[in-house]
């Protein structure tokens, strides 16, 4: 009997001292809006890393690009107390409040593919320089309708921080090495990160602007919708369309013709490496110019912005070798 309560007693002691498993990190990975081939190349790049690194992934967002609901769902990961939360904001402004609560709550907070203001967050997973995806675009523009040719740009939100960056870019690049190539309209076009809108205003920029050479569709959703605009009506043969979109999204328009090129980074990746960024800054082991990011290597860091890489032009020749 005394050997028995003995043994009850150390099996009571060891659970008592014995630590309890250790708690999984939350992570909540948010991109503009869910459904689209961009983000869900993003969200398979999220998940492969959550695996890789043995925590908790959300991966959420609205299904349009509606920044009160993103704001929405912060609010219910503050509540649910994630240890990381990951945006790419629709509206910085907007969501800048909700972001700052979560960071007076001990939350640490991520953007990524679209920045908001620096006082919001700890740092910006950027998928290019902004620079550097300006003048890509802009040099294969130049290349296809010449130094003198004339341009519209097509982007998705007005209010993107991204897409807006890149345009300032674009047209100070663009007036430093190309002053005669010329910008049609000084006031972007807009699509609304909708396709079926993409077409419908360039079927209205080819019949405001015949004069127009160039388009430049600066989202994944804004280039097919923009594609299928050029194809409808037949203007391919005489207007060259390039700007930012996913293989996936564009191989039928390389094809026929319809697109010759256009830039883009991998978007699988850039979603791998917010999870990566995400987990070293939960672990307090961010910071630095460069950390080891699994199967990227080597990451660059330039004061609080977490830098992917350079981009890529896609052409008919390689297309085929990517599928995201």
């Amino acid at each position: 009997m005394k050997k028995i309560l003995c043994l009850i007693a150390c099996a009571v002691l060891m659970a008592w001292v014995s630590p309890s498993p250790a708690k999984k990190l939350r992570i909540g990975v948010m991109p503009k809006l869910i459904g689209i081939d961009y983000f869900n190349a993003a969200e398979r790049g999220a998940k492969e890393a959550a695996k890789e690194l043995g925590v908790d992934l959300v991966y959420d967002g609205p299904d349009t690009n509606d920044v009160s609901r993103q704001t929405a769902m912060i609010e219910a990961w503050v509540a649910r107390r994630f240890d990381v939360i990951a945006v790419a904001p629709n509206d910085p402004d907007a969501i800048a409040p909700v972001l700052r609560r979560a960071r007076r709550r001990g939350i640490k907070v991520l953007t990524w593919d679209s920045d908001s203001d620096e006082s919001t967050r700890d740092y910006f997973i950027n998928q290019c320089d902004t620079t550097d995806i300006a003048k890509t675009l802009i040099d294969v523009m130049e290349e296809a309708i010449g130094p003198e040719g004339k341009y519209i740009i097509l982007t998705g939100s007005l209010t993107a921080a991204n897409q807006n960056a890149w345009m300032k870019a674009m047209e100070e690049y663009r007036k430093k090495k190309y002053p005669k190539l010329t910008n049609l309209s000084e006031t972007p076009k807009a699509s609304q990160e909708d396709q079926a809108m993409a077409t419908r205003v360039t079927v209205d920029i080819l019949k405001s602007y015949p004069e127009v050479q160039g388009i430049f569709a600066i989202t994944s959703v804004a280039l097919p919708g923009a594609a299928e605009g050029l194809r409808k009506t037949g203007a391919a043969g005489r207007v060259f369309l390039t700007g930012l979109s996913t293989p996936n999204s564009m191989r039928q328009y390389f094809k026929d013709g319809t697109v010759k090129k256009m830039v883009l980074w991998n978007p699988v990746d850039l979603g791998y490496l917010v999870v990566t960024t995400a987990k070293k800054l939960a672990d307090g082991t961010l910071g630095g110019k460069e950390f080891e990011a699994g199967r990227l290597g080597r990451i660059k860091i330039r004061g609080t912005e977490v830098l992917l890489g350079k981009p890529v032009v896609f052409d008919k020749s390689n297309i085929d070798s990517f599928n995201f």
